[in-house]
């Protein structure tokens, strides 16, 4: 079996603070377009690396991750690929992936990673050592819980995503990672790992710079999501709620709902 290309990353600002993704076989120039909010940035992004997008990919159906599907797929012939379990949510859904599947396409061998939480059929793209997650994990958080469950998007992150080698880089759905790494430091204001990124990143966005990629093992250092089995952590939620459960979903629930209100 002939091994995927290391694909050609190259990130697009969408809207405000979203991030499109396109995903180039540097050998071909075919590009899959992950999360297209607004298609005229990927178009533009695509022909200034001499790429050609043939493919759609929505991890899930909020509008600011799928919105430009059609217009995108109008412009290039695209068709869109996402979660079956999203189904007519999906402006001009094409292709149902079911989440848990690999499949093959434009030389990328790719995990359809099941993801709920967010919402109920979330799925994150695994490229070998790239992951394009959506809005289940962000650079030191997560996305809010939609349509699913604490223990839900728990084990999404904890278990699913937690599983993945340490190196595996994560692309995610937005540009919040100073306000999450502020959160994170005021639940444990000693940990280097949180005051390191938080000053790396605030350096980035004074120069303009997305704070992505980040690592799944640099994850597990500094975001509050990954960290139930800090004892710092647990004593600052404690402080907020004496009664509060020791158990890691109960932890990771009171994190998120401290975080809504932040």
């Amino acid at each position: 079996m002939v091994s995927s290309p290391a694909p050609k990353i190259v990130p697009v600002p969408q809207l405000a603070d979203n991030y499109a993704y396109l995903v180039v076989n540097p050998s071909t120039g075919d590009a899959i377009a992950i999360d297209p909010a607004e298609a005229q940035p990927l178009l533009d992004a695509a022909k200034a690396i001499g790429a050609s997008i043939n493919n759609i990919f929505n991890t899930h159906h909020h509008w600011d991750h799928c919105g430009a599907n059609e217009a995108l797929g109008d412009a290039t012939g695209a068709p869109v690929q996402a979660s079956a379990v999203e189904g007519d949510k999906i402006p001009g859904l094409a292709v149902a992936l079911e989440p848990g599947e690999t499949i093959d396409v434009n030389g990328f061998s790719i995990q359809v990673l099941k993801l709920p939480g967010h919402t109920d059929g979330h799925v994150g793209y695994l490229f070998g050592k790239d992951l394009f997650c959506g809005d289940v994990l962000f650079v030191g958080g997560c996305g809010r819980i939609f349509e699913g469950t604490p223990a839900e998007m728990y084990r999404s992150l904890n278990e699913t995503i937690g599983a993945l080698p340490d190196d595996v880089r994560v692309w995610c759905g937005h540009e919040y990672t100073v306000k999450n790494l502020e959160f994170a430091q005021s639940l444990e204001p000693a940990n280097a790992a949180v005051a390191a990124r938080l000053e790396k990143s605030r350096a980035q966005r004074a120069a303009g710079q997305p704070t992505i990629p980040s690592t799944i093992g640099d994850e597990k250092a500094f975001n509050p999501f990954f960290r139930a089995h800090s004892a710092e952590l647990v004593a600052s939620l404690t402080r907020h709620d004496p009664a509060l459960k020791s158990d890691p979903v109960s932890v990771f629930a009171a994190v998120r709902k401290l975080k809504d209100n932040w």
